[in-house]
């Protein structure tokens, strides 16, 4: 189904990001000119390379840490998926100020100059990891505890601003608290890689992966078509209503990093039996970790439309297919 209004131009942040790329790939199959602002700090290249010939795609190589290389971006255009971020908790525990500098300065940089060029709606990446200590089982978008990372207050700062350029400028912003997304093109290198690329690079190659903690940490993990799916709907959305307002992105389904570990084991074991005898090796916990993180995705189904249509399971089968054979 198209979502979007006829050939609108969007810009993506971050566009050669993990999330950022399918973005791209899907608002470019719904006929849109896309215009990417990405620094490759993160991003990369080869998630871009099969757009580059597309007349309607335009790549900007810039930070968005600078407010001119932001207005730049922003000519002529109507929408704006903002995707741009340094993302990891360990990695604002090891760097705050440069996490703050990108997360929350670079975001306000995204504000000023979308809605000086008068853009329509900005959607806007946030993070589950704003739940922080709240002890409800199941996260609600209301219901918030007290930050555990530099990461987590950086993005619950995105979200004030956001909503504080609603009530001072009247501009309109849509913001996603994404659960923990997954899907190929996510990088399984380097100390800040997420876990399932980490656990799928470490069984392939016949090592033991860390697990932090018992294991026992629950998570809502996301295929990556679902959080697109929910970013389409948002910026077609014209429910004045469901304007101005954030919502968890998630599929409601919790799953442990120990039961997240013998799925992938049981997945790559069917061609490789020998992954079927590696143990994981468990590690002390690491700061700023969520005991559990479960979507109420009540909100944005009922205000947008939304319905996870890949489970976890089919997720990691796809993820398990797209790795290369070697």
């Amino acid at each position: 189904m198209k979502l979007l209004p006829e050939n609108p131009k969007i810009l993506v942040t971050g566009g050669a990001g993990f999330i950022g790329s399918h973005l791209v790939e899907a608002l470019l199959r719904n006929d849109c000119q896309v215009v990417v602002l990405d620094n490759f700090s993160t991003g990369k290249k080869e998630n871009l390379a099969p757009f580059s010939s597309d007349r309607r795609f335009t790549l900007i190589t810039g930070d968005i840490r600078d407010l001119e290389t932001c207005r730049k971006a922003m000519e002529s255009v109507d929408y704006v998926l903002h995707e741009a971020a340094l993302g990891s908790v360990p990695r604002s525990i090891a760097d705050p100020a440069t996490t703050f500098a990108v997360n929350a300065g670079g975001f306000a940089n995204i504000l000023a100059a979308a809605r000086k060029a008068g853009v329509k709606r900005l959607v806007y990446a946030s993070s589950s990891s704003v739940y922080g200590d709240e002890p409800s089982p199941v996260k609600r978008e209301d219901l918030i505890g007290q930050a555990l990372s530099p990461y987590a207050v950086s993005k619950r700062c995105n979200e004030l601003l956001a909503l504080n350029f609603s009530r001072v400028y009247h501009f309109s912003s849509i913001g996603l608290r994404y659960f923990n997304v997954f899907g190929p093109r996510q990088n399984p290198d380097g100390p800040y890689a997420a876990v399932i690329p980490k656990f799928l690079a470490a069984l392939q190659s016949g090592q033991s992966p860390v697990i932090y903690g018992d294991g026992g940490n629950s998570r809502d993990f996301t295929y990556v078509s679902n959080v697109v799916e929910a970013n389409l709907l948002a910026l077609a959305n014209t429910d004045k209503q469901a304007d101005d307002t954030i919502y968890n992105v998630g599929c409601q389904q919790s799953t442990s990093i120990n039961e997240l570990f013998g799925t992938l084991k049981n997945l790559l074991s069917r061609p490789a039996p020998g992954i079927a005898d590696i143990q994981p090796v468990y590690q002390a916990p690491r700061a700023g970790d969520i005991a559990s993180s479960l979507a109420d995705i009540s909100k944005i189904t009922r205000l947008l439309g939304y319905r996870p249509e890949v489970s976890l399971t089919d997720g990691l089968k796809k993820m398990v297919n797209f790795l290369p054979n070697d």
